[in-house]
């Protein structure tokens, strides 16, 4: 029998899991699945936007891998701290793959990024998707009028659409109430998306792109002029040519130019005929400084034009412009974190590995394996942890023979309990799933999220017969 640690429940972690068990060479693995919140699947809970039903319902696939026999969730654990270092889970396992993810955003690196009003769209959607660690957050809306999204990847998307929608369209998600009331009394009327390539260089995809110019009562508009300083706009099936899906992007884009007054939505209007909301895309433009009131508040940035410089990236122009904003959110990637007692490339934000295996000094280091983000750093959508994960299996599956040489202590949970921590098992993730439905309920919704700790904890209580060791859902 190869008993093994996964840390991590998110997609990468599951996917690890699942090639793990789900193969024929090495027979008996067991794999306990470690998450530092009491609740699995990782960013598809807490990073997809709520509005994304479709996205969101990967959880069923996700929970069908941690239903198998042979996984056991384990949640409120947290790994490389003074309970649990990695040493001695390593002591506990014959092997442990991490899937920690990247869990910290870059900065923009200029002057007023301290003001108040300018956040992470991290923090942001940490807030919008009720992450425990973001329950002393607060995202007050009423007082602003016009925000700015630093950023053209799908997150910047997801944030600049959930301040353009309309809180009729959230009320039936999962969002909680916190941010529904917050949203509900917002004052947001224009968003401006800023990017400081051009349309033929954005990491978002055409899906997320064409719902920006679905949105009831908003009105999303791009400049034809701005758009037409990338050389690959005019013809992105030429010579040189576009991958398909910055192509589509292209396509989407030129649409929108086409349309009178470049807006894309002809939806609710208010009183007077004028879009309730506004959805500016901005290309071509670097974040210089945020600049402030006499308040210590954002009252805008500064943008300096940039142009393509021939070698596939932009350089100044020497010309800039004021974008009003009452807040402002970054959304310019994710960075790895180290975890304590494992190797880390800060420069490139993961953990040294080759295929998989943990590198330490340059070499393999036994038992140890990454995948996802903290392997090949914050790349990808949900399905390229699929073979991401299945390459780290891989070479676990073939030291397997010399891993299982060890004798382990026992039942990993019965050392984990010894050293004080309290983990939430599977029946403990249902019990917070039926509290998030008796919530939804109470309030007049469907199921909403429990946004903090303590009510997480009490959700998933009492752990009891069924929270016993060897229980697995």
């Amino acid at each position: 029998m190869l008993r093994i640690a996964v840390v991590g429940s998110g997609p990468s972690g599951v996917y690890a899991a699942q090639n793990l068990v789900q193969q024929r060479e090495v027979p008996g693995v067991l794999v306990d699945v470690l998450d530092r919140l009491p609740c699995p699947y990782g960013l598809v809970r807490y990073g997809v936007a709520p509005d994304h039903e479709k996205i969101k319902s990967l959880q069923g696939s996700l929970r069908t891998v941690l239903e198998d026999e042979r996984i056991r969730f384990i949640g409120n654990v947290e790994v490389g701290g003074e309970r649990l270092t990695t040493g001695r889970l390593l002591e506990l396992y014959h092997a442990v793959v991490y899937c920690v993810g990247a869990a910290r955003d870059r900065m923009l690196g200029i002057p007023g990024e301290e003001l108040a009003g300018v956040r992470s769209a991290t923090a942001f959607v940490s807030w919008y998707s009720a992450h425990p660690d973001a329950a002393g957050e607060a995202f007050g809306l009423d007082g602003v009028r016009s925000a700015v999204v630093i950023g053209a990847g799908n997150v910047a998307v997801d944030v600049t659409r959930i301040l353009a929608r309309g809180v009729a369209e959230l009320r039936p998600t999962d969002l909680p109430q916190p941010a529904l009331g917050a949203l509900a009394q917002s004052g947001v009327r224009e968003v401006a998306m800023v990017a400081r390539r051009g349309p033929s260089q954005a990491k978002f995809t055409t899906k997320e792109l064409r719902e920006l110019g679905a949105l009831p009562g908003v009105d999303t508009a791009v400049d034809p002029a701005e758009l037409a300083l990338d050389p690959a706009y005019a013809d992105p099936g030429g010579a040189a040519g576009l991958p398909a899906a910055n192509r589509r992007n292209v396509e989407v884009l030129r649409e929108w130019a086409a349309r009178p007054g470049s807006g894309s939505a002809a939806g609710e209007r208010t009183g007077d005929g004028a879009p309730a909301r506004r959805i500016t895309l901005r290309f071509f433009l670097r974040p210089v400084e945020v600049l402030g009131g006499a308040d210590g508040h954002v009252r805008a940035v500064r943008f300096e034009r940039t142009g393509p410089d021939g070698r596939g990236g932009v350089s100044g122009t020497g010309t800039y412009e004021d974008l009003e904003a009452q807040l402002v959110l970054r959304s310019v990637g994710y960075q790895g974190v180290p975890l304590p007692g494992l190797p880390f490339d800060p420069a490139r934000g993961t953990v040294p590995h080759a295929a998989g295996r943990v590198l330490r000094g340059g070499r393999a280091s036994v038992g140890e394996y990454v995948a996802g983000w903290i392997k090949r750093g914050p790349t990808g959508v949900i399905g390229t942890n699929r073979p991401c994960a299945k390459e780290s299996a891989s070479s676990l599956l073939q030291d397997a023979a010399a891993l299982a040489r060890r004798e382990l202590p026992g039942d990993p949970l019965d050392a984990l309990r010894a050293a004080g921590l309290r983990p939430v098992l599977w029946p403990g993730w249902l019990a917070i799933e039926s509290a998030e439905v008796d919530l939804g309920r109470s309030l007049g919704r469907r199921s909403v999220k429990i946004p903090d700790w303590p009510g997480l904890l009490r959700a998933s209580a009492p752990p009891d017969a069924a929270d016993a060791p060897g229980a697995s859902g």
